[in-house]
């Protein structure tokens, strides 16, 4: 007789996998959560999270080519809290307080201890953001995908009382801050790994930018949560809008959150992390081209009404924010004014 696993199927390990991550995913619960894994929907008590009159915001992304990057080094630990990143620091830039998360792992033959990895990292990702891992999918799909590969999505819902989204005041004269990256994140891997090949260099050969580690190790760095310093800078006053720079880089996301008429004017230049360095030179990739496929340094841009309160704010959360510029009328022209030295990004 044929089962279900001689069809490349084995509804065992799917089992194994949810008592693998059970205790990671109870470890996230918060003010709010109701019930556990194994439901067939999740529940979520906005009023017992302590809101009265909520707006619910949600977000939904993924990891990328990044993925292959994980696969072929077999460093799973950390893609599941990039892929928190990507929908929770989408949530956070309108306001909203990330509540609970929702992921989607679909494999053709499920490794369970690769795949535990995985969603650790993902309920790692929201215990720093203080959200909930309220329930997933592990897909097992034989023939759809190659032996050892895997993809990744998560659904992220937040809310904010009404009355209280971003961006809201944002005018001409505001500062313009940055928050650092921890480097590529999980934008632009498609060129990262076009200029390896190009350059003959495999993830075990060492980083040049990063001493004791190897091109594999250092450029799966997660991608920042930045959940706890907007939300105070936020729920202070200090806020206007908020940027999270991913694909499109800072010229294609910091003028999402401008109001019309305004533009951003970024003129001061920031430390560039050796990674971006070692990128440019290596693929010989323009710095125009460099800013719009990478965050360049700065993951999350923050206009701010005052610049001394919020860079003290930001102290205190242990951020080191730098200044990067200021809105200002747009006069018609573009809405993003670039007006740094030649050879910034070194």
């Amino acid at each position: 007789m044929t089962s279900y696993r001689d069809a490349g199927v084995d509804i065992e390990a799917g089992e194994a996998l949810v008592d693998a991550i059970r205790p990671a995913a109870a470890a996230t619960a918060r003010a709010g959560t109701m019930g556990g894994l194994g439901g067939f929907g999740a529940l979520f008590d906005l009023r017992a999270a302590g809101f009265r009159d909520p707006v619910l915001v949600s977000s939904t992304d993924g990891v990328g080519t990044k993925l292959l990057v994980a696969i072929e080094t077999g460093l799973h630990d950390h893609v599941g809290i990039d892929l928190v990143a990507m929908c929770v620091n989408d949530l956070v830039v309108q306001g909203a307080e990330p509540l609970f998360f929702l992921d989607y792992f679909a494999t053709g033959r499920l490794a369970v201890a690769d795949a535990a990895r995985v969603v650790r990292g993902i309920a790692e990702g929201c215990r720093q953001s203080g959200c909930a891992l309220v329930g997933g999918e592990t897909a097992e799909m034989p023939g759809m995908y190659a032996a050892g590969h895997y993809d990744l999505a998560g659904f992220a819902v937040g809310a904010a009382e009404r009355g209280r989204l971003l961006p809201e005041g944002v005018e001409a004269g505001q500062t313009i801050l940055g928050l650092p990256s921890t480097g590529v994140h999980a934008n632009g891997f498609s060129l990262v790994r076009r200029i390896l090949a190009d350059a003959g260099l495999g993830y075990a050969a060492p980083a040049p930018f990063a001493p004791g580690q190897s091109l594999g190790e250092a450029l799966m760095a997660p991608t920042r949560l930045y959940v706890a310093p907007v939300l105070a800078l936020h729920r202070a006053g200090l806020l206007r809008a908020a940027a999270h720079i991913t694909g499109g880089g800072l010229p294609g996301n910091l003028p999402r959150v401008l109001p019309q008429g305004t533009a951003a004017r970024i003129d001061k230049p920031w430390p560039v992390p050796e990674v971006f360095r070692f990128l440019a030179r290596t693929g010989r990739v323009g710095e125009a081209e460099m800013l719009r496929v990478f965050n360049a340094g700065i993951g999350m841009a923050l206009v701010v009404a005052d610049e001394a309160a919020a860079l003290r704010l930001l102290a205190e959360h242990g951020e080191a924010a730098h200044r990067l510029g200021r809105v200002v009328e747009a006069d018609g022209g573009s809405e993003f004014e670039l007006a740094l030295p030649e050879g910034w990004l070194g």
